[in-house]
């Protein structure tokens, strides 16, 4: 499958007839021939983020990938937004997501209006019944919002843990001109205390490729079944590292030449994010990933970023909280608790978007229960204490 979802780039006929006139401003589709000035502008803008590159649409073969663009008086891109495009079974309608788009000036109404043409005119050609976002804007902008709002979206996922696409709460660190020493004063004692104790201990990280994704995807199914979620397969992960090519780092914990962790960082523009992480039920008490989060770090301070991104954490910050124990050990990195704007959905018909929803949640619930009947015996009883 080609990149576009057309073997090539006219086959849509994707050409210069798409690009309309939307108050001052202009919108276009990227196509070939800009795709390296889009990849510039959204890899050097302040919101640029991994899931809006052309990269991440090669990850994600089962959609389409599209970008609107819009140029300013200079006729240079201004602003842009990328959706994932997904045709969904049996409806033949598709859905849109912009995943962290768009990329531009919040505050900027008429180039956001002329992005959202461009999304309505995405959605006509692919019978889209919803546009979905996911930006990456703070709850606290709530002018934004207010924006978003007047467009007719609306947030739809109200809950405090994992229940939309992306997480809603994160934890974000300012690692901008920040030496290693800094980084590590800033954290809290106790994790410091647990870097150090993986090191005296013989925890061993290394930056690894295709060798060792069979190992890190059995101790994802691992930390899977122990933590109640459904994980990649081996090759989602193997195609990322093909697809992100240097953007993309498997870092794997060992102890005495044995596997024992292993996490997927993602460096994109002024950011690195923490993507996915596993532990073996086995040496946790070497405290493998506090060495794994601090070499993401040192990767991050390498590239000279302005943010390391731990990502999800619940909202819910109580303490009987089963997922409490993840946002106690991202906070003890000293990160800032960021809560997003939210999934915010434009629907376009609402009939199918009931239908649709309660038929996702179903397959969802039913993909849980196969991947821990296929599992059950893939995860290893942790061991019992003495």
């Amino acid at each position: 499958m080609a990149l576009w979802g057309c073997s090539l780039w006219n086959d849509c006929s994707i050409d210069n007839t798409w690009k309309k006139r939307s108050f001052n401003n202009m919108y276009e589709l990227i196509t070939e021939k800009t795709l390296a000035e889009y990849e510039a502008f959204i890899s050097s803008h302040p919101k640029g983020h991994f899931a809006q590159s052309s990269l991440w649409g090669k990850q994600k073969a089962a959609w389409t990938w599209r970008a609107v663009a819009v140029r300013g008086q200079d006729g240079r891109i201004c602003g842009t937004v990328a959706f994932l495009i997904r045709k969904m079974p049996l409806f033949g309608v598709s859905m849109l997501y912009a995943c962290r788009g768009p990329v531009c000036n919040l505050e900027d109404r008429e180039t956001f209006a002329a992005l959202m043409e461009g999304a309505r005119a995405l959605a006509k050609q692919y019978h889209g019944y919803v546009i979905k976002i996911d930006p990456d804007v703070p709850c606290q902008n709530t002018q934004f919002r207010q924006m978003l709002e007047s467009f007719g979206f609306r947030l739809m996922q109200e809950g405090k843990n994992f229940e939309g696409i992306q997480p809603k709460f994160v934890f974000r660190l300012d690692v901008a001109g920040k030496t290693e020493e800094e980084m590590l004063a800033s954290f809290t004692q106790k994790h410091r205390y647990n870097i150090r104790l993986a090191v005296k201990k013989g925890v061993e990280v290394r930056v690894c490729g295709q060798e060792m994704v069979h190992d890190f995807t059995q101790i994802m199914i691992e930390t899977g079944m122990r933590d109640n979620f459904v994980t990649r397969n081996e090759a989602y992960f193997s195609n990322l590292l093909k697809n992100l090519g240097e953007h993309a780092r498997l870092y794997m914990a060992f102890h005495e030449g044995t596997p024992i962790a292993g996490t997927l960082a993602i460096w994109f523009g002024d950011k690195v994010w923490y993507l996915y992480g596993a532990s073996s039920n086995h040496h946790r008490n070497l405290m493998p990933n506090y060495l794994l989060q601090w070499n993401m770090i040192q990767w991050a301070l390498e590239k000279k970023c302005r943010i390391y991104d731990f990502r999800g954490v619940s909202g819910d910050l109580s303490e009987d909280n089963p997922l409490y124990g993840l946002y106690k050990f991202k906070k003890g990195f000293n990160g800032e608790f960021t809560e997003f704007v939210g999934e915010m959905d434009l629907i376009l018909s609402k009939p199918l978007y009931v239908m649709i929803d309660k038929a996702t949640k179903l397959y969802q619930h039913r993909n849980v229960l196969k991947y821990r009947r296929e599992n059950r015996d893939k995860a290893p009883e942790a061991p019992k204490e003495s």
